[in-house]
């Protein structure tokens, strides 16, 4: 898994105290140092393992780059757009967040939002502290009855829709990944956007910010939208495109919004927060003491289980790597590794195309990890920085490797029930095929010649190819390891293949010289695996 043993984390800003507590009870070192310059922080991440973090810290490719012992950034909350996802991947540093931790403060200061629109409660309250009192100014309108879209229906966006339900809303939303079955089971119509725009009274917004988010409210669909509409956004600013918002406003066609995030925290341009019809919150979502108690304590528990090997949770770039910490998964993904490595040797490349097929019911579900395995064990000889399960689908492409799986639920005896792992080179006579005996990695072929009893693949191996009617090389091998000590633990032959014969043997250490092996046989190779 190429993790280390985790030491020392860095918590950058303010976190509930049992963040800390729970870290030190497991033996890690804390250090607290919440409102650090970009420039601190540069200076502080240098020798930390750990780095946690809410919304403010931006954890840049310049910030990655100086953490030379990093391996986990810890996001205390759902959205990780302050972190760059892609150039962590890159290095192999595992990015966690705690999706559920704030999800009811969130949804509960939507609703809230949905209310203060519907009865201008904080102008109100405003106005009564200026000594006024305007009964007519502020006419509201009933939220019974009114269509309520939401548009994201994961955790947040559901919790607000059920809430609402209950003051007579109908709901109706849109997401890309929820089916229109699983929401109807909470109580919402999907519908596409476009049939969304002029239904809705209120839209709400519960999506992260990706390219297909930003904007997704503008000056194209407000005009589609019924004439006041009245928009939220708690979750994150640029999804609602905030000039559009003002030039709705301003017409009418928007008849007042809730903000609680910006584009830019805190806004400098403040034409939005100074509206009349608009109410501003300075990114409150998740400020709740349970929320922030949650979020503190999640994160910390995660961070303590990946030190300690007990598992991984919340993993945003590295969903193979949480496979890994399964004691029935660990096995398969080192022979995973092994084979990739083994097949990069044989093959003498690590460019073009590799496909990693899975075979038997019990590897069904087992792509997902063990194709970046094969990745890493490809790249692992070459000149790559450390390659891990996090970042090396990533290194693989970089490298010109494409990388595909397969899945057959067949596998031949007498391997039909545990399963076999085969990769091959595209375009080439090289391929190899391993399984797992009890808890040992073993290759069962290479290049078509099959091995009757496996060979475990772990520790200094010596392989070579010779003549079957040649047993020189068994011969000056054997002299070899005398000359030189080493002593020989294993050695499988395969089946004859055009008159030839792969031999794997496992040894006490690598031999230093293959000076007098090599003229006995046709090719011969090194490793040293886990």
């Amino acid at each position: 898994m190429a993790l280390g043993k985790l030491q020392k984390v860095l918590i950058s800003e303010s976190l509930d105290p049992c963040c800390r507590e729970i870290l030190q009870a497991a033996g890690l070192r804390v250090q607290e140092k919440p409102g650090l310059s970009k420039e601190e922080l540069l200076r502080e991440i240098r020798d930390c393992d750990g780095l946690i973090v809410r919304s403010a810290t931006k954890v840049t490719a310049e910030v990655l780059e100086a953490a030379e012992r990093l391996q986990v950034v810890g996001r205390a909350g759902t959205g990780v757009d302050n972190v760059d996802v892609e150039a962590a991947t890159r290095k192999g540093v595992l990015v966690m967040n705690t999706p559920t931790g704030n999800s009811l403060s969130a949804a509960e200061l939507t609703c809230g939002m949905i209310l203060c629109l519907a009865r201008q409660i904080p102008q109100a309250a405003a106005s009564m502290k200026e000594g006024k009192w305007d009964r007519k100014k502020y006419m509201g309108m009933e939220l019974n009855g009114k269509t309520l879209a939401v548009l994201g229906l994961g955790r947040i966006g559901r919790e607000v829709a059920t809430r609402m339900q209950a003051f007579g809303m109908k709901t109706i939303g849109y997401d890309p990944i929820i089916t229109p079955e699983v929401s109807a089971t909470f109580g919402v119509e999907q519908l596409p956007l476009e049939q969304i725009w002029p239904r809705c009274d209120f839209i709400t917004v519960h999506t992260p910010l990706l390219p297909s988010t930003t904007g997704l409210l503008n000056d194209s669909t407000f005009a589609k939208c019924r004439r006041g509409v009245q928009v939220v956004n708690c979750a994150r600013g640029g999804i609602v495109d905030e000039g559009a918002l003002l030039r709705a406003l301003q017409s009418g066609q928007c008849g007042g919004a809730a903000l609680d995030v910006f584009t830019q925290e805190p806004p400098k341009d403040r034409d939005l927060v100074n509206h009349p019809n608009v109410i501003s919150c300075p990114h409150l979502g998740a400020s709740t003491r349970e929320a922030q108690s949650r979020c503190g304590k999640e994160i910390a528990m995660q961070i303590v289980d990946m030190a300690t090997g007990k598992g991984l949770t919340g993993v945003v770039n590295g969903q193979a790597l949480s496979k890994a910490f399964s004691p029935q998964t660990k096995p398969w993904i080192t022979l995973a590794r092994a084979l990739g490595t083994v097949l990069c040797t044989v093959g003498k490349q690590v460019q073009g195309s590799m496909q990693v097929c899975t075979l038997g019911t019990p590897l069904k579900e087992a792509g997902s990890y063990l194709t970046p395995a094969v990745a890493a064990g490809m790249l692992s000889g070459g000149t790559q920085k450390e390659v891990t399960l996090v970042n090396a689908t990533l290194l693989a492409q970089e490298a010109g490797l494409k990388v595909t799986s397969t899945h057959s639920d067949v596998a031949p005896e007498p391997d039909s029930s545990t399963g076999l792992v085969q990769v091959s080179l595209q375009g080439t006579p090289h391929q190899v095929t391993g399984t797992v005996q009890g808890s040992t990695p073993a290759l069962r072929q290479i290049n078509g010649a099959t091995f009757k009893q496996p060979a475990p693949l772990s520790g200094p191996l010596l392989i070579y190819r010779a003549k079957a009617s040649d047993t020189s090389a068994l011969a000056t091998l054997t002299g070899l390891l005398s000359k030189t000590g080493v002593q020989l633990l294993s050695y499988h032959s395969s089946s004859m293949v055009a008159g030839e014969q792969w031999s794997v043997v496992g040894l006490s250490a690598p031999l230093p010289n293959l000076g007098e092996l090599k003229p006995r046989v046709t090719e011969v190779f090194q490793l040293h695996l886990p």
